[in-house]
């Protein structure tokens, strides 16, 4: 006891070594002496491997900075991909309180929830900047965490990684026209990979820790995974050398730090802001430094890898378009969750246009290659 209140210390179902826990489904304390001057773990299992730049790293630094603000009494505890949890297990790992916490991209329980990829990553659009606006002022954050309250998982979903745009993948061979893409066997996420499998892919998805040996063994011709320096790390060069461009499947991705939803609860409201204002701080962090070190990777590619960086043709471009457009549609048509999500997303883009279509030059690519 402390001041006749009881110590409210965070638990799982593995058994932290702490001196009290909070029962499962017990009335959460809001005090922020409820934690006060007691060390809490919460193990985060990620999907991405930490060492990838502005992806994989974020969650270290959420867990620096909360560290760093609490002066260590606070630890997110950061396991790499199948350490304890596989990276497509995290969702439903957290929502057990198997482990405290979870990092990774939504759009890997589209199985569960079809709208889940649409608060990750969306085709053509929008933007990085469009995107947060959307998710913080336009009703994005709201709809995700009715979408996985509705669906039954006990999480707390906080945006903690911002990416700009992707590259469009990695190709063993050119592709020039639709009839290439047939047959191809495919690592591809989230919506895009629908739009992948009706032009006639076999779309896999897979970690980006399992790609390469995928693509090495010839289990996969082609993959996409993210920007030019993360590609890098998973070392996709060596077995794939055309790299197409622009990502028209990704032009931002978000990822999330999932917090068991009656640990979260057990926080005090102090401890709360400091985890919400951590990953606030990643946000920033990680658009900036992913598109700081882009233009040297690709360098590094061509001059030392060999790699040939194409431009997708208009054709291919407006045929990607188009069938994103049937796949949207079909979406909406099958889940009525979808298509609210997708509706709103639509208003705010109409809206966004307002700003968004006067204020910024038109862009003219000055590259040759």
């Amino acid at each position: 006891m402390v001041g006749n209140r009881c110590v409210i210390l965070v638990c799982n179902v593995a058994g932290l070594l702490l001196v009290g826990c909070k029962p499962v489904g017990s009335p959460p304390r809001q005090t922020a002496d409820s934690v006060r001057g007691v060390k809490v773990e919460l193990k985060v299992a990620t999907c991405q491997p930490t060492n990838l730049p502005g992806l994989g790293d974020a969650i270290l630094g959420v867990a620096d900075r909360v560290r760093e603000m609490t002066a260590g009494r606070i630890d997110l505890d950061v396991q790499e991909p199948g350490a304890i949890v596989p990276a497509l297990e995290v969702l439903d790992a957290v929502s057990s309180g198997t482990v405290e916490g979870g990092f990774g991209p939504a759009g890997f329980w589209a199985g569960k929830m079809p709208a889940a990829p649409l608060f990750s990553s969306v085709p053509f659009g929008p933007e990085a900047g469009e995107y947060i606006a959307w998710m913080y002022h336009g009703g994005g954050l709201e709809l995700e965490q009715r979408m996985y309250s509705e669906a039954g998982f006990q999480v707390v979903s906080l945006p903690c990684a911002l990416l700009a745009a992707e590259t469009s993948g990695w190709f063993r061979k050119p592709v020039d026209t639709a009839e290439d893409l047939r047959g191809l066997k495919m690592r591809f996420y989230g919506l895009g990979g629908q739009v992948m499998q009706e032009l006639g892919v076999a779309v896999t998805v897979m970690p980006g820790g399992e790609i390469y040996q995928a693509l090495e063994k010839n289990i996969l011709d082609a993959t996409e995974f993210s920007m030019p320096a993360i590609d890098e790390k998973l070392g996709f060069a060596r077995v794939a050398n055309y790299n197409y461009y622009p990502g028209w499947h990704q032009q931002a991705t978000l990822l999330e730090l999932m917090i068991n939803k009656n640990i979260w609860e057990s926080l005090s409201q102090v401890d709360q802001s400091i985890i919400t204002n951590a990953c606030q701080a990643a946000m920033l962090d990680s658009f900036a430094k992913s598109e700081a070190i882009q233009a040297d990777a690709i360098r590094r590619n061509v001059d030392e890898r060999g790699v040939e960086n194409r431009i997708w043709s208009q054709e291919m471009l407006d045929l990607y378009k188009e069938t994103w457009h049937a796949v949207a549609a079909r979406e909406a048509s099958q889940d009525a969750f979808f298509k609210e999500v997708w509706e709103n997303l639509q208003s705010f883009r109409s809206h966004y246009r307002e700003w968004g279509g006067r204020a910024f030059l038109p862009r003219r690519s000055t590259l040759s290659h």
